[in-house]
């Protein structure tokens, strides 16, 4: 990999995020190694790490970088945790998800997205990550509970589903709104789940298959 490229991207993680308030080292490390440009399509890689969201096809964006790096440092991973995603969309986030846990099951609601983000994966040697298409407001009870759960489309209420597939003390993080969105932080306590939303976002549509 090019210095300069790198260079960039730790410029990318220094000013866009770590100086916007995200302080957790191991989120800090994970993108600075997780090639952003590789997930964007060819001809938009050189504006990969610019501060906002790029499209990607199908109506779809890969996040800005300091989203990306917030809803990864609410989710207070640990190298144990098995996590669900919903909205794999080209892979960037799955990524740094797959940096910091021991497993990712995620799921794409475009097939030919799914299939672009896995080989992206696979070709960047990410082999605790499982993608398949499928309907993200069912989640994935196959495999189920998953520690942490977190979307990348924003729903007009948190799917029933997702809560069930949280683990016992699990956080989900998930985009909440049509117009209006806000990212709410959520934690499982007992038959209770407490909830915190933190700041306005604009993210796709989560829609049901």
């Amino acid at each position: 990999m090019p210095g300069d490229v790198i260079d960039t991207r730790r410029r990318m993680v220094a000013e866009q995020i770590r100086a916007r308030g995200v302080r957790d080292a191991q989120v800090l490390d994970a993108m600075t190694r997780v090639p952003r440009e590789q997930f964007v399509p060819q001809a938009l890689r050189h504006e990969a790490l610019e501060d906002r969201p790029i499209a990607i096809g199908h109506g779809q964006t890969i996040s800005q970088p300091y989203i990306v790096g917030y809803m990864t440092e609410a989710l207070k991973l640990e190298a144990s945790h098995r996590v669900l995603e919903i909205g794999t969309g080209c892979g960037y986030q799955t990524a740094v998800l797959a940096e910091l846990a021991r497993e990712v099951f995620s799921i794409e609601r475009i097939p030919e997205l799914a299939d672009r983000a896995r080989g992206t994966l696979e070709e960047l040697h990410y082999n605790n990550v499982h993608i398949r298409a499928g309907d993200g407001y069912e989640g994935w009870p196959e495999h189920a509970p998953f520690d942490r759960i977190i979307g990348a489309a924003a729903a007009p209420f948190v799917p029933p589903a997702l809560v069930e597939q949280l683990a016992a003390g699990g956080i989900l993080v998930l985009p909440i709104g049509t117009v209006n969105q806000d990212l709410w932080v959520m934690q499982k306590r007992g038959e209770t789940v407490e909830t915190v939303a933190t700041l306005p976002v604009r993210f796709v549509p989560m829609i049901k298959s």
